[in-house]
């Protein structure tokens, strides 16, 4: 059985990161990929292009060296950009290779069934994407079998949806996006809305992230949360379209989509909502008020030009608690999506009751060896995206090379 020092599954982001840094400490290693460099980026919809700025992508090695700082790379660029990173330093990456099962070796490592064999690893690192499962709520099996019913991991466009208007269920960064091109493609565009603070695109010709950034917004930690549930909450809204631009329920509604409450079940053709659309925007101006307090104590305290910050304008939270969908052609899940290292990792105490890893600094907890990078909130709220993954994979391909330097000395 082929032996290897360390074994990253993944290659996105995350992995080839994880493989940089371990290249430069000189650890001997493999990447496996289940599909190809950056799949998950492939398998996004077609005008998919990302909510941060592409001066965010701070991959170690492979920041983004482009003429358009201030943009945000569509899809396909961002696929083209990691197969670059990952040949700019020959990553040992290998493609269509799927991990099928995780287990502990007689020894100190483990023992990995993959697609194509099984093969030895002293250390694991994990890196296979921060949420994996779409998530559909409760009651959405009663829909109509006759509704074409697709998660958003499925939609690519709207020419591939049938006639009629769409129902839109979560309202976080992609339902939101995807309500918008539905709706100037022409289709009536029903938003199932739930709770998701929201921020305007720029504040005084810089970009919203780089206030999340310099305020330490995007460095805090799960401990800064009120609950661990928290972390299933949505990011702010906005999108990177057109060049970026606000996108939330208001600019939503303005344009002309029909908000209603959160999902609560259907019988066949009619579907219910909770009498809470209201509520659900209270909650995001008070996020939104919250992190607005952040930016005027960053603008007083570096004595930055006065920012004139409005209130929320007001909104009418009145909305249908009932809906026939004659006449609508598909129902889109754009509810979040669920971690499942679970299903991979054997160890029942290795995850949390929500599918996290327990971990510390990307180390595991619970099993000796075993690592992760790219989770969501792994040690900050931007461990699992361009601007902060690269944090991470250095902080753990140390964590690895000092585990794999005690067992030599042993």
């Amino acid at each position: 059985m082929e032996r290897v020092d360390v074994v990253v599954v993944g290659g996105g982001q995350a992995g080839l990161a994880t493989s940089h840094e371990l290249g430069f400490a000189g650890i001997d290693h493999i990447v496996l990929e289940r599909g190809r460099i950056g799949q998950s980026w492939r398998d996004r919809w077609d005008s998919f292009c990302l909510v941060t700025p592409n001066w965010g992508v701070r991959l170690p090695g492979g920041a983004y060296d482009g003429d358009d700082p201030d943009g945000f790379l569509p899809r396909d660029e961002i696929v083209t950009h990691l197969e670059r990173y990952a040949q700019s330093f020959d990553a040992p990456v290998r493609s269509g290779v799927e991990v099928l099962a995780l287990e502990r070796d007689e020894g100190d490592g483990f023992v990995l069934r993959t697609s194509e064999g099984s093969l030895r690893g002293r250390s694991v690192v994990l890196a296979s994407g921060a949420y994996q499962k779409p998530h559909r709520p409760a009651g959405a099996e009663g829909l109509s079998a006759d509704l074409m019913q697709i998660d958003v991991s499925d939609y690519r466009n709207p020419s591939e949806l049938p006639e009629g208007g769409v129902l839109v269920v979560g309202s976080g960064q992609s339902g939101c996006q995807l309500a918008e091109e539905l709706h100037e493609a022409g289709h009536e565009v029903v938003l199932s809305c739930g709770r998701a603070p929201w921020v305007p695109r720029r504040l005084a010709d810089r970009d919203i992230v780089w206030w999340l950034s310099e305020t330490g917004f995007l460095n805090q930690g799960v401990e800064a949360l009120t609950s661990p549930r928290d972390r299933l909450i949505a990011n702010p809204l906005a999108t990177g379209h057109g060049g970026g631009h606000d996108l939330h329920l208001r600019t939503l509604r303005a344009m002309g989509v029909t908000l209603v409450g959160r999902f609560l079940g259907a019988d066949g053709h009619r579907v219910r909502f909770a009498p809470d659309l209201g509520e659900s925007v209270r909650w995001g101006d008070e996020r939104y008020r919250e992190l607005m307090g952040r930016v005027q104590r960053l603008v007083t305290e570096r004595g930055l030009e006065p920012l004139d910050l409005p209130e929320p304008e007001p909104f009418d939270g009145r909305a249908p608690e009932a809906l026939g969908l004659d006449g609508f052609g598909a129902v889109v899940f754009a509810g979040g999506f669920r971690p499942t290292y679970g299903a991979l990792v054997p160890w029942s105490n290795a995850v949390d009751d929500l599918g996290f890893p327990v971990q510390r600094d990307g180390a595991s907890t619970v099993v000796g060896g075993l690592f992760f990078v790219g989770v969501h909130f792994l040690r900050t709220r931007k461990s699992s995206i361009l601007l902060g993954v690269g944090e991470d994979a250095a902080i753990v391909a140390r964590s690895v090379a000092s585990r794999l330097g005690a067992v030599v000395a042993d």
